[in-house]
C-alpha cells in the first residue's frame, strides 16, 4: 500500500524477467515502478520519489551505469543495487565507484535479492520518518484511516476504494499545498496519459462528494499543476 510502502525503481530491459521480478517484489509489499530502458528510468526517477533503485547494467538507450550517475546527481543518498549477467571485476569496480550499495549476478535466487534489499535499506536507516505515515489524518471534521481505507465523519463511516484511499492520502500529505498531477498519476496509476488524467479527475470528484459535509474542507484545482486539499479556518470563511 502507498501509505507505508517502500518505493523501488526497477530498470530492466528484459520484459519477461522485469515483470516477474516486479510482481515478486510487490508480493512482498514493495511498490515497484518498472522501466524497460535507461531513458525511461531517468524520466521516472525525476518524476517520483524512490527509496531504492535496482538497475540492470546492460540496457538499450542508456546503460545502468549512466543511469546511476544521473540518479546520484539528483539524490546522492538513494541506494542502488546493480543487476548484471557479467561477472567481470572491472564492471563491479565501476559500479561501486559510481556509488552502488550492492551487486547481484544473474541468474540469482529471488530470496537473496530480498535479503540484499533489506540489508541495504537497514544500512540507510530503513524507512525514513516521512515514510512512516500516521495511522490517521484529520481533515477538518473528517478522519482518514488510510491503511483501513476508511473515512469517518460524525459517526458515519465511508469505505474507500484503493485508488480513492491512495489519492486522499497523497492530498493529506500535501495538505494546503499543491499535489502535482504527474506525481499522483505516476504513483497511483503508474502512467501519465490523457486517459489516466481523466480517471484521476473522476476520483477527485468522488472525494469532493465524500468531503462536502464540512464547508471548511475543499479540493481546489490548480490549473496546469494539480490539486490542493485545503482546510480553512472557520473564522476566515465568508
Amino acid at each position: 500500500m502507498a501509505d507505508t510502502a517502500i518505493h523501488i525503481l526497477l530498470a530492466e530491459d528484459d520484459p519477461n524477467f522485469g515483470i516477474v521480478l516486479k510482481d515478486y517484489l510487490e508480493m512482498h509489499d514493495y511498490e515497484v515502478t518498472l522501466c524497460k530502458d535507461g531513458n525511461q528510468g531517468s524520466t521516472a526517477f525525476r518524476k517520483g520519489k524512490y527509496d531504492l533503485c535496482i538497475l540492470d547494467v546492460m540496457m538499450p538507450e542508456k546503460d545502468g551505469f549512466t543511469l546511476a550517475r544521473e540518479i546520484k546527481k539528483l539524490d546522492t543518498n538513494v541506494p542502488i543495487i546493480f543487476l548484471t549477467a557479467k561477472t567481470l571485476k572491472e564492471d563491479m569496480l565501476e559500479g561501486f565507484k559510481i556509488g552502488a550499495d550492492d551487486y547481484i549476478t544473474k541468474p540469482f535466487d529471488s530470496e537473496v535479492l530480498l535479503y540484499k534489499i533489506k540489508a541495504v535499506l537497514n544500512r540507510k536507516g530503513g524507512v525514513t520518518p516521512e515514510k512512516a505515515e500516521p495511522t490517521e489524518y484529520t481533515i477538518g471534521s473528517y478522519v482518514l484511516q488510510p491503511k483501513l481505507r476508511l473515512l469517518h465523519h460524525q459517526g458515519h463511516e465511508q469505505k474507500l476504494s484503493p485508488k480513492e484511499a491512495d489519492l486522499l492520502l497523497m492530498l493529506c500529505q500535501h495538505l494546503n499545498d499543491v499535489l502535482p498531477r504527474e506525481i499522483a498519476l505516476q504513483r497511483i496509476w503508474r502512467e501519465d496519459t490523457y486517459f489516466t488524467a481523466r480517471s484521476m479527475d473522476v476520483y477527485i470528484a468522488k472525494l469532493r462528494k465524500y468531503l462536502k459535509e464540512d464547508p471548511t474542507v475543499e479540493i481546489i484545482n490548480i490549473h496546469g499543476q494539480g490539486y490542493r486539499l485545503c482546510v480553512h479556518d472557520h473564522a476566515v470563511l465568508q
